[in-house]
């Protein structure tokens, strides 16, 4: 930490590189150290396929979920499934209901909850509000675990519940007839990293399991991996680690993407967001596809964004994208001042002795529930701290949300509950994982919430932990700047949480600098590197434009990128960071 309070910039430092292993020789060398470097090394490993997908088996409450579903679709019961207002919960919905009309299913609904009538998951008022439907069964997707009132509410109503959720359980479990949640304590699953929409997936395969067994498909059995390109969206939407077993499904779904196979909706919001499909990436998902959905969910009704995902029909699908995508415009405006209006909170309270605090709290009552998330990613960011960003749950409203977003090494689901435990009745309820969580508190009660959770963090984060890092992957050789590099290094994934996208390091010469869109930094920059005096390279620092112009030699981490808006073999540097040398 400065004397002035201010916080150290970030540290570029190396990752740790390793033997490489044993590659086909299709596999470019430079591949094979990244690989390496995030710990496979073998093929199998790097790019799994569907074949080496985890079978179900050891995914507990499976037997019972199926029981249920099994009976729904025979007795010709109603099922309503019922989706979360994020993208892994629009994405699972739709997999839950195409899925079970694959597998037999004639009367499946859906449903969701509007974050400013019926508040989180399945909630006592959107069971009162579902009692309309008749349902005879609810199936909830990417959420359950942690609604107990609502389940107990649906359950004293006759209705039978299956709940299919991914986030870790509380104390005790809801009252529900089957749950299936990888996380539950002892379930013998070895993947805890599947989303909500991963989760969905494996019950459908579970299910046309049993139906195969019992001589169901008179005809073609149902291919389930249709619905691979939702998995994907919605795997890639929810940042759960990339493990192997979430690769194989996000690498197969990309390829449906890409061969343009995927359902109406995902295509209309690929052309909305500008992206190529047939050189779509994991990136693109998160950063093109994923912020429109949510945006239905953070600002209006989800309910639109899963119309969207279920319609088959291309021309509505286009103007349900047109909106969606409209929508986001609004979110990002209202992202954008309340952020502001965070940084001048921050300007304000930031410092406590002259140092910036473990963890950070920020409310203002003029806030949007819907986008706290968005403001607390940012400023978690630009501190390097856990950040909770609050605002009332409605306009006037007593009671407030709160989003949490979390650094590595502070599990803030873990840290809620330690809070929780020690000042019982404090929060009202809250659930998440280990990066990302939510919690909802009476607003007399910030002031305390605020002190016992900056007391956790600051025992339990070290001053390593709050060092931030830019990881690279070491230096690119002279003759890896070319299109063939930045293409591998671009189909070379799925890149994401766990298996992160890979960045170089090394230090260049400024030849050239301009700014575009009065926030970015182009650059032209001259390789540092003997024997290779000459070579000029094009880079681009989003965001990177501080008014200072930088000269003279300086030390970046990077990623090498196909430049597709110039063709032919043009590449770019994407600058993440720079330093002076």
């Amino acid at each position: 930490m400065n004397g002035d309070g201010a916080l150290p910039g970030p540290r570029l430092r190396r990752r740790t590189t390793a033997d490489a292993g044993r590659w086909p020789e299709a596999v470019p060398p430079l591949l094979r150290r990244l690989y390496a470097a995030r710990g496979a090394t073998a093929i199998e490993q790097a790019q799994p396929r569907l074949a080496q997908l985890l079978p179900p088996d050891s995914l507990g409450g499976l037997d019972a979920a199926t029981a249920l579903l099994v009976d729904a679709i025979a007795r010709d019961r109603h099922i309503v499934v019922v989706g979360d207002f994020d993208c892994d919960g629009a994405t699972a919905c739709a997999v839950g209901v195409r899925g079970l009309r694959l597998l037999g299913a004639k009367r499946v609904s859906h449903a969701v909850p509007n974050r400013m009538v019926h508040g989180y998951g399945l909630s006592p008022a959107l069971v009162e509000e579902l009692a309309g439907l008749q349902p005879d069964l609810l199936v909830t997707v990417d959420h359950g675990i942690a609604c107990h009132a609502g389940i107990a509410a649906a359950k004293a109503r006759g209705w039978q519940v299956l709940v299919t959720d991914h986030h870790l359980p509380g104390e005790t479990l809801p009252p529900a007839d089957a749950i299936v949640d990888p996380n539950l304590r002892g379930d013998a699953f070895p993947s805890k990293a599947l989303a909500g929409v991963g989760v969905m997936f494996y019950v459908l395969l579970a299910l046309r399991r049993h139906l195969r067994a019992v001589g169901a498909f008179a005809a073609a059995e149902p291919d389930l991996a249709v619905l691979l390109d939702l998995v994907a969206v919605g795997t890639v939407a929810d940042l759960v680690p990339l493990d192997a077993n979430n690769r194989a499904l996000v690498g197969a779904g990309l390829r449906r993407l890409r061969a343009g196979q995927g359902c109406a909706g995902l295509r209309a919001l690929i052309e909305v967001a500008q992206r190529d499909a047939r050189r779509l990436t994991a990136a693109d998902i998160g950063y093109g596809i994923a912020p429109r959905l949510n945006a239905a969910g953070r600002l209006e009704d989800m309910a639109l964004g899963i119309e969207c995902l279920l319609t088959d029909d291309l021309a509505q699908a286009r103007d349900i994208a047109a909106t969606l995508n409209e929508i986001n415009g609004e979110r990002r405006a209202v992202q954008q001042q309340m952020t502001e209006d965070a940084e001048i909170a921050l300007a304000r309270v930031s410092l406590v002795d002259g140092a910036v605090p473990a963890a950070v709290c920020l409310f203002d009552a003029q806030w949007h529930p819907g986008v706290v998330g968005l403001v607390a990613s940012k400023i978690k960011e630009r501190l390097h701290r856990p950040v909770v960003a609050f605002a009332p749950a409605e306009p006037g409203s007593g009671t407030l949300r709160g989003s949490a977003r979390s650094i590595p090494g502070f599990h803030i689901r873990d840290a809620l509950a330690e809070v929780d435990a020690r000042n019982p009745g404090l929060i009202e309820r809250f659930g998440g994982h280990a990066m990302a969580a939510g919690l909802s508190l009476p607003a007399e009660a910030l002031d305390a919430f605020e002190r016992a959770f900056q007391v956790c963090a600051e025992r339990l984060l070290t001053p390593e932990l709050l060092q931030a890092n830019v990881l690279s992957d070491g230096e690119l050789a002279g003759d890896e700047f070319n299109r063939d590099s930045a293409q591998a290094l671009r189909d070379g994934g799925p890149w994401g949480q766990g298996f992160p996208e890979p960045q170089f390091d090394g230090e260049f010469e400024v030849l050239a600098t301009r700014v575009v869109g009065e926030r970015h930094l182009k650059l032209e920059l001259g390789l540092v590197k003997p024997g290779h005096a000459g070579l000029r390279l094009n880079a681009i620092e989003f965001g990177g434009w501080n008014g200072v112009v930088p000269a003279g030699r300086i030390r970046i981490a990077y990623r090498l990128e196909p430049d597709d808006y110039r063709g032919g073999n043009a590449i770019q540097l994407v600058v993440v960071h720079r330093e002076p040398v």
